[in-house]
């Protein structure tokens, strides 16, 4: 009987959103025309071909990082858009010139790997004796004090790789969208990894030191992704020039990695050869370039489309993020193009610093959105702004309340295939009834599960509404972050269909008569004591 009454209460819950979504208006002459735009007469492959292959990798601060904002604002310009860049301080920035690594011992051969992010350079050729050391502890340092003078330091045992059984790329099928409609209750493992990655925050400058200290040459990881391709990032708290540099750091391709763990497992001490040149800017700033089409009646509120064009510097970064930005950026000429002025301003966002916690994202919500107190005990202002604990009360600016909602795209180059709802209930029927038009095209689902990781959480957190759309992956598992993250692994028929998608509800946001709903305002939770 109680399975009775609870299939009984879900099928209600269904057809209250099926009324509801039957009841929200859909304006299907607009669509008509965004389709019409969006697939006869689309710009989306040469504007990511531009922001990834002409441009090239974008770590935020670098030249090329302010050399891609500055051609987005000017091509919406070109589109008749009113557009501006928006600067905020980011430190120290770095590019990679040259990284070349060869075994010298017990025969000559190139290896395959590339220096992180904010590494230091060699100041030319290096060579030296490898040696695999576990340094995780101060009991390891303890060890190891002594024995690693002209070292070249390998961190980790050998790694297994995967054999490559699967598709290479992956598209949702029917039953694991089916999947996205069961809601996950929330755990506390957010908080762990926090504290997971504070931990090594803090024991990482210890261990910088030691290396400078004990004489180390340079330190190898092995790639997080096998078969070739080298994934990597870099330690983003060297951005800041009171944090150490440490020595060189180097990322490596699991399969020629492993090689050098073997042979001294098998008694045999390999001798490589490192050379790496970099090039240091110091005192830069991030930048985020925004783009607006006023609204005719209510010009004052906004409705937000976004991703973030910084990426990494191994590839190009073509899937993370070059083709989503893309995709804001088509979006917007769609709606132009076709001749459709939105009752609201619709305002595109390329954000930048997402790679180091959303820094771009959040810089332009504390501008315009809402801010916090800032953390007055000295060990929480030692610590970089992600690892602080949340302080109160939040303080909502005059934009609070004129922005309606944000939406984001960064999952990939996949197509879209609907909306996270991000526990929002109240805008289920409403994203229903607008992606009905689009089940043609796969993208009428949407759950009520969070989606986290980029720059919605920073509208989110603050009660705005922020929402990520659901993306096939594709490839993307394997080219995130990684010198494969290139404009080959672009899709122009996907990046069409997403562009086509987000132009559409970005329209239907900003022409419904109310805002779109909101979760409540965040809250200190009880038995917080924090400031």
């Amino acid at each position: 009987m109680r399975r009775l009454v609870l299939l009984a209460a879900a099928f209600a819950i269904v057809g209250a959103a099926s009324v509801a979504a039957a009841s929200e208006p859909v304006d299907l002459e607009a669509v008509t025309r965004i389709r019409d735009q969006g697939f006869r007469h689309s710009q989306v492959e040469e504007l990511a071909w531009r922001l990834s292959e002409a441009v090239g990798p974008r770590l935020t601060g670098s030249p090329q990082s302010a050399a891609a904002h500055e051609w987005a604002r000017a091509r919406f310009e070109e589109w008749g858009l009113r557009s501006w860049v928006e600067s905020y301080d980011f430190g120290r920035s770095w590019a990679l010139e040259r990284c070349e690594v060869r075994m010298l011992a017990p025969y000559v051969q190139p290896l395959e790997a590339l220096a992180e992010a904010w590494s230091t350079g060699t100041d030319g050729a290096v060579t030296g004796r490898v040696v695999r050391a576990t340094l995780e502890s101060e009991e390891d340092l303890e060890t190891w004090t002594g024995k690693l003078a002209g070292a070249i330091v390998l961190l980790e045992g050998e790694r297994e790789p995967e054999q490559i059984e699967a598709e290479l790329f992956e598209r949702y099928d029917d039953a694991e969208l089916a999947d996205l409609q069961r809601y996950e209750i929330p755990d506390e493992r957010g908080d762990r990894w926090r504290g997971q990655m504070l931990k090594r925050y803090k024991f990482w400058q210890r261990l910088a030191a030691f290396y400078e200290a004990e004489g180390v040459l340079a330190t190898i990881e092995p790639s997080s992704r096998d078969n070739g391709v080298v994934r990597l990032s870099g330690n983003s708290a060297k951005r800041d020039p009171a944090v150490p540099l440490g020595v060189p750091a180097l990322v490596m391709a699991t399969e020629h990695y492993n090689r050098l763990v073997r042979l001294l497992d098998k008694g045999i001490e390999p001798e490589l050869e490192i050379d790496i040149a970099v090039q240091w800017f110091e005192a830069t700033s991030g930048a985020n370039t925004l783009a607006e089409i006023r609204g005719s009646e209510l010009p004052g509120e906004l409705v937000v489309l976004g991703a973030h064009l910084d990426s990494w510097h191994a590839g190009t970064g073509a899937t993370d993020n070059g083709g989503s930005s893309a995709v804001v950026m088509e979006a917007l000429r769609i709606i132009k193009a076709s001749g459709l002025v939105p009752r609201r301003s619709i305002r595109a966002a390329l954000w930048s610093g997402e790679e180091q916690g959303f820094l771009g994202s959040r810089d332009y919500v504390t501008r315009y959105l809402a801010t916090r107190p800032e953390p007055t005990d000295p060990e929480q202002l030692a610590l970089p702004a992600w690892a602080r604990d949340t302080t109160w009360p939040l303080q909502p600016l005059p934009g609070h309340s004129s922005h309606s909602a944000y939406f984001n795209t960064d999952y990939g180059a996949g197509r879209i295939r609907g909306l996270y709802a991000q526990e929002n209930a109240a805008v289920v029927p409403i994203f229903e009834a607008w992606l009905a038009p689009f089940a043609d095209l796969g993208a009428d689902h949407v759950t009520m599960q969070t989606a986290g990781g980029t720059d919605h959480l920073s509208f989110d957190r603050v009660g705005v509404p922020g929402f990520q759309f659901i993306q096939d992956d594709m490839d993307y598992s394997r080219t995130h972050h990684s010198d494969v993250d290139t404009f080959d692994h672009l899709s122009r028929e996907d990046m069409m269909q997403s562009a086509v998608i987000a132009a559409a509800v970005i329209w239907h946001a900003a022409n419904r008569d109310e805002r779109l709903p909101r979760k409540p305002l965040p809250a200190k939770p009880e038995g917080d004591t924090s400031h």
